[in-house]
């Protein structure tokens, strides 16, 4: 039995992940900061007859984060996969010298804060599992080679100065956690679930949340998974 917790799960992508890994065979820990999206989502996937479980956690408040990792360690002892999936957008019809500090500030708390302090807070029930893993839930318009590609087809989406800019902050947290647990068996790598619509983006995506679900589950749980890489949507991966 393979124990999951996934952050913002309480819809979009993270719930179509929990989904997948239900129906895999992994007990999935719905982390939702809100008690009764949260609720109604492990509910409804435990009415298909999977092992999920509402765990609350806001991701940008520390008292929840302990008190998850509490809960979790007393009920099962350790932690085999994580997926950092919650990330917020405030962008929207705002060019970057238009977006307020304070709204900038917000998203860092929730894409990059928010992911350090759950993985800190997990690491010691992940270190008790043979083969743990952290996963974060990144994109491709936080590469630097997008960035710097007047070409590109999403070139309409680079300047999502908070959005961008946090999924660059968290592509190097990924790398600097790769690095501190290289010598263990914990792999920690980034993926892109594809361009989804999803309520992050207004709904202009391409592919459905439950496609970017897919994805995700598949390679977070793929066999023999790297560390310190960042992977695609169609299996290869991704520059940094």
């Amino acid at each position: 039995m393979n124990i999951a917790l996934i952050t913002g799960a309480n819809k979009g992508i993270g719930y179509a992940t929990a989904r997948v890994l239900g129906k895999a065979g992994y007990v999935v820990l719905i982390g939702a900061r809100d008690h009764e999206r949260g609720t109604k989502a492990a509910s409804q996937l435990a009415a298909e007859g999977l092992d999920a479980r509402f765990v609350h956690l806001d991701v940008t408040d520390l008292d929840t984060v302990e008190s998850a990792a509490t809960s979790i360690d007393r009920e099962y002892g350790r932690l085999d996969l994580l997926i950092n999936n919650a990330a917020i957008s405030r962008d929207q019809e705002r060019t970057p010298s238009r977006l307020p500090v304070a709204a900038l500030r917000e998203v860092y708390e929730t894409n990059v804060i928010g992911v350090v302090a759950v993985t800190n807070a997990m690491l010691p029930l992940l270190r008790r599992s043979e083969a743990g893993r952290v996963v974060n839930v990144s994109s491709g318009l936080g590469t630097f080679a997008f960035l710097a590609d007047e070409k590109s087809e999403w070139r309409p989406y680079a300047t999502l100065l908070g959005y961008n800019s946090s999924k660059a902050a968290l592509n190097a947290v990924t790398l600097i956690y790769a690095e501190e647990l290289r010598d263990t068996p914990i792999k920690v790598y980034a993926v892109s679930p594809g361009f989804c619509a999803t309520d992050l983006n207004g709904h202009l995506g391409v592919l459905t949340a439950d496609e970017g679900g897919e994805h995700v589950a598949r390679q977070a749980t793929m066999p023999d998974a790297p560390t310190g890489v960042f992977l695609s949507e169609e299996g290869g991966t991704y520059p940094w």
